[in-house]
C-alpha cells in the first residue's frame, strides 16, 4: 500500500460535543448500512455528527440525526441527507446496548465515524449525560492540567 491510501483510510469524524455533554462508560465499534453517494460523501468529509444518536428499534440498531451532505457530482441517485441509518452489530451486542440505552440517563451517542479498510465504521458509546456542574468540573480540571503542563516545559527550556 502506498503512503497516501493508508494517510486516506486514517480519516475520522470526531463528535467533540459528545465528549463535552456524557461521560462516556464503554466504547464499541459498528458497522453501517450507507448508500453509494454517502460513502462518497463522506470521504469528501461532508459530514456532521453533532446531534445524532444510536436507538434500539424493534431488534435493529439505528443512528438518528446524522447528517452527511448529498454528494455534489451525484445526480437523481442522490441520498436523503437526514435519514436513519442502521447499524450493523451482532444480536448480543444490540441486546447489552438495548439494556444499556433503558437505564436512567444514558444514551447511546455516536463518537467518531471512520474508515477501516474499504468499511465505514462508527465508534459507539455508551454515555451518561453530564449535568452543568460536571461540565464546568470537567472545563476546570482541563485548564488546571493545561497550566501546569505549560509550567512545567517552561522551567525544562531554562
Amino acid at each position: 500500500m502506498s503512503a497516501k491510501k493508508k494517510s486516506k483510510d486514517r480519516r475520522k469524524v470526531l463528535n467533540r460535543q459528545a465528549f463535552r455533554d456524557y461521560e462516556i462508560i464503554d466504547k464499541l465499534e459498528a458497522g453501517i448500512e450507507l448508500q453509494g453517494t454517502e460513502v462518497k460523501s463522506i470521504r469528501a468529509g461532508s459530514v456532521s455528527l453533532k446531534g445524532s444518536f444510536a436507538r434500539v428499534i424493534k431488534g435493529q440498531l439505528y443512528l438518528l440525526n446524522m447528517n452527511i451532505s448529498p454528494y455534489e457530482q451525484g445526480n437523481i441517485h442522490n441520498h436523503d441527507p437526514i435519514r436513519e441509518r442502521r447499524l450493523l452489530m451482532h444480536k448480543k451486542e444490540i441486546l447489552r446496548l438495548k439494556a444499556a440505552e433503558e437505564q436512567k440517563g444514558h444514551s447511546l451517542v455516536p463518537l467518531s465515524l471512520y474508515f477501516k479498510g474499504k468499511h465505514v465504521k462508527v465508534a459507539l458509546g455508551i454515555g451518561k449525560g453530564k449535568t452543568q456542574h460536571d461540565k464546568r468540573e470537567t472545563i476546570k480540571r482541563k485548564t488546571a492540567d493545561r497550566e501546569t503542563s505549560r509550567a512545567i516545559a517552561h522551567s525544562v527550556r531554562r
